[in-house]
């Protein structure tokens, strides 16, 4: 499976590709920061984010692409940047037929670390040690992008057998009961 990760943020929108399956060890294949100007106009960055954005789509060519989840935050200038750089993402999956998957920061953070309330530096250091890195890829927001597409790799399986089960339920709803 090979899913691009998006931190989306309107100044620095970070990108990461992984491929691997659960079990196994996981590799990467491109780290990244799309960046924009913060004086440009609105319509610019966002035009720069998508740019930057389907430049990594052509090159990895993903089969899933995970977004993190926007949450409200205190400052809602930076949560509208984020939203909107994060529909840009999606827009771009959704225009070519791959599938998006939204992760919360908690289980991002839960996933790689064991603790959905890891913080940056423990994100980054199991992100290097996952993907036998160097280093911790720089800024954070590269490392965050690597961590969406390590928990979606590891949480897609379990995700798609709940769905099934859901839809199958819906189709079916009295197959299995016994009175």
């Amino acid at each position: 499976m090979r899913v691009l990760g998006v931190d989306p943020g309107l100044t620095r929108c970070g990108v990461g590709v992984v491929e691997g399956v659960p079990g196994r060890p996981l590799t990467m294949l491109g780290v990244g920061v799309v960046r924009t100007p913060a004086d440009a106009e609105l319509g610019d960055r966002l035009v720069a984010v998508e740019q930057g954005i389907e430049q990594w789509l052509d090159e990895h060519r993903p089969e899933f692409v995970a977004v993190e989840r926007v949450f409200s935050q205190h400052n809602v200038r930076t949560v509208m940047g984020t939203a909107q750089a994060s529909a840009v993402a999606m827009l771009c999956a959704a225009r070519r037929g791959i599938p998006v998957a939204l992760h919360t920061p908690s289980e991002v953070k839960a996933a790689v670390t064991g603790t959905g309330r890891a913080d940056k530096a423990q994100v980054g250091a199991m992100v290097t040690r996952l993907l036998r890195l160097a280093a911790p890829p720089r800024p954070a927001d590269a490392a965050d992008a690597l961590a969406l597409a390590i928990c979606h790799i590891w949480r897609a399986p379990a995700q798609n057998r709940l769905q099934q089960a859901v839809a199958q339920h819906a189709a079916h709803p009295t197959k299995g009961r016994t009175t």
